[in-house]
């Protein structure tokens, strides 16, 4: 069914004068002129087809037509307000759904998380897969951390550092075959596998070298498991944590963001 347009500045007028019955102190509530009020409620009395005041020696009256309307009016007011309410109200959710590859969710995502739940009891995570372009509506994401050289077109910020660094097993030759994986792939890779995470797993193992996110390749370079055959280096491309507007503006979104760059 269509809807009617509503001429809902005009309405919040008629409310607020039907109830001083004054033009003046209804411009006082709604900070504006006596003469934006009179305006507002002519314009509306001309889309309306009705006569809303008359002038009497005893001040402002409403016509029956505007009486008629005005207990359903001021319930639809507060049912404007439910609804603003129960919109804002997810504002104070501490439930976040986040896309993030699987890869970076266990290696770095994770712990991090966790040591976030244990000092706030109330926070809930959702976290799915993603290592492409996500669809922020209809995956109802709150926020997605991607591998890219930039924040993309969202608001964004990168996590961490660009910086990636080779590692191999301990004793392994500098000359070691390559393990590929999509954020690197040299011609000639010995192996090739999903991501960073597999390809760290596959050097421990002695399978050859890789070049993989810094970040993702700390807990087992300080375990010793593998070792790092260079000083890391900037390879561009970084761990960028974004999101549209709406998304990146809620206080529980600010909130991780700062705690996972703090």
């Amino acid at each position: 069914m269509k809807r009617t347009h509503l001429p809902l500045n005009g309405l919040r007028v008629l409310d607020a004068a039907a109830r001083h019955l004054s033009f003046t102190r209804a411009a006082d509530e709604l900070a504006v002129t006596p003469a934006a009020v009179g305006q507002q409620v002519r314009a509306l009395e001309e889309t309306l087809g009705v006569v809303l005041f008359r002038r009497t020696a005893k001040g402002l009256e409403l016509t029956p037509e505007a009486e008629a309307g005005l207990a359903a009016l001021r319930q639809g007011f507060l049912c404007f307000e439910d609804a603003v309410r129960a919109i804002q109200a997810g504002q104070s959710s501490k439930v976040l759904t986040i896309a993030a590859p699987r890869d970076l969710t266990a290696r770095w995502l994770a712990p991090r998380l966790a040591r976030l739940a244990a000092d706030d009891g109330e926070l809930r995570f959702h976290i799915v897969a993603g290592d492409e372009a996500v669809d922020f509506t209809e995956a109802n994401l709150d926020l997605a951390i991607r591998l890219m050289v930039d924040r993309g077109e969202h608001e964004g910020v990168l996590i961490g550092t660009a910086r990636f660094v080779r590692i191999a097993a301990p004793g392994a030759a500098a000359d070691a075959p390559w393990i590929a994986w999509p954020g690197h792939a040299p011609d000639g890779a010995l192996l090739r596998v999903a991501d960073a995470g597999l390809a760290i797993d596959a050097a421990a193992e002695g399978l050859g070298r890789a070049l993989v996110p810094e970040m993702l390749a700390e807990a087992d370079l300080a375990a010793g498991r593998i070792v790092a055959l260079a000083d890391p280096v900037d390879h561009g491309m970084g761990y960028w944590a974004h999101a549209p507007m709406p998304q990146w503006r809620q206080k529980k979104v600010r909130a991780l963001v700062e705690a996972l760059t703090g």
